[in-house]
């Protein structure tokens, strides 16, 4: 191992030691992890907070325990392991770098396997790297491979001005589609309108949200409704997804891309379901998108550049303390509160802990 000074024994971290509601997250002392061959320590700088990190601490997921929350952050390498060369990897102690973590990046050093770090371009900060590595490598995969997105389609982000759905509303506008955001509120929906939505359904009792679509995309027939939704909502969308999605005759039109339960897990339901339409129902995750070092290194090259070039806008909801209260509101702040069609995410863009 290479470390770029010596390393403290203890570090702060937010920490379940079992799952349940907010309070069990304790921000404790703990040792300073073992880096094995592979891997690569970081001494964060920002971490970024998704709703998986509601999943791991809610017990929708099941981690080992104890069990660090976070899975993104932009720091400095203090250490990497033996099998760790910069001539493979691009990256050396004392380097900016952005690392997915999959678990410990709350924390004031986190462990990342070394084909999960990237040197950061000059011009990107480490807080720009914890607002969009995960988010925005997610957005990017999911646009090209999830669905391809095409110029001329319609495509429909549920829950538009979240972080996520805020940079899916860029890069599918970027590409040329027809792009169509649910939000909660009128000020969401002006978030959705500089983000790129050329059109923003609310939703709430008593509004036909279908019938809206239905009038953008074209009103009658089979060719009414969208080509693809991205939804992170969950079960309280997923029904209304499907009469969304317009019969198509060609597999890579029709896509529903689940790719989130903030609302709670989406109901099994039968295949026969997809007939009618003609319909692909996908449930991609990141890591499969980026599980090898040329796939994460010219992906997160790619997220990079359009931030550079000014073609992804990022968006911070506020930035807390790596403290038990502080990461406990994380988790209040980032969650639906009472489901799709009542209030919704109380929070528009990203979450960022700061670690240092």
């Amino acid at each position: 191992m290479s470390t770029a000074q010596s390393l403290p024994q203890s570090m702060r971290a937010a920490q379940i030691l079992e799952q349940g509601d907010i309070d069990v997250i304790q921000v404790r002392d703990i040792d300073v992890p073992e880096v094995a061959s592979d891997e690569v320590l970081v001494k964060t700088e920002f971490a970024g907070v998704n709703f998986i990190d509601t999943y791991f601490r809610g017990g929708v997921y099941k981690p080992a325990l104890p069990f660090i929350l976070g899975n993104e952050c932009g720091g400095v390498v203090a250490a990497v392991g033996s099998d760790v060369d910069e001539a493979k990897y691009g990256f050396k102690v004392g380097d900016r770098v952005a690392a997915y973590t999959a678990g410990g990046s709350f924390a004031e050093y986190a462990l990342a396997k070394a084909n999960k770090v990237a040197k950061l371009p000059e011009g990107i900060s480490t807080r720009d790297a914890a607002t969009v590595l995960t988010q925005g490598l997610t957005a990017l995969t999911f646009v090209k491979e999830a669905h391809e997105v095409k110029p001329g389609q319609f495509i429909l982000v549920q829950a538009a001005a979240g972080g996520l759905g805020l940079l899916l509303v860029q890069l599918a506008k970027a590409i040329g589609a027809t792009v169509i955001g649910t939000t909660s509120t009128p000020e969401k929906a002006e978030l959705a309108k500089k983000a790129g939505a050329d059109h923003v359904v609310l939703y709430g009792e008593g509004r036909d949200v279908v019938g809206e679509i239905y009038k953008i995309t074209g009103g009658e027939g089979i060719d009414r409704g969208v080509h693809a939704v991205f939804d992170g909502v969950g079960k309280d969308t997923f029904e209304i997804d499907f009469e969304l999605l317009r019969r198509q005759a060609s597999a890579r039109k029709g896509t529903l891309v689940t790719l989130g339960n903030a609302s709670g897990p989406v109901p099994p339901f039968s295949p026969l379901k997809l007939g009618p339409k003609n319909l692909k129902v996908v449930r991609p995750v990141l890591n499969q998108y980026v599980h090898t070092l040329d796939e994460f290194q010219s992906y997160t090259r790619e997220l990079f550049d359009l931030v550079q070039q000014g073609k992804l806008r990022l968006s911070v909801h506020g930035e807390y303390p790596l403290t038990t209260e502080g990461v406990r509101q994380t988790h209040k702040d980032i969650r639906l509160t009472n489901g799709w069609t009542a209030a919704s995410r109380k929070t528009s863009g990203k979450l960022l802990v700061k670690t240092a």
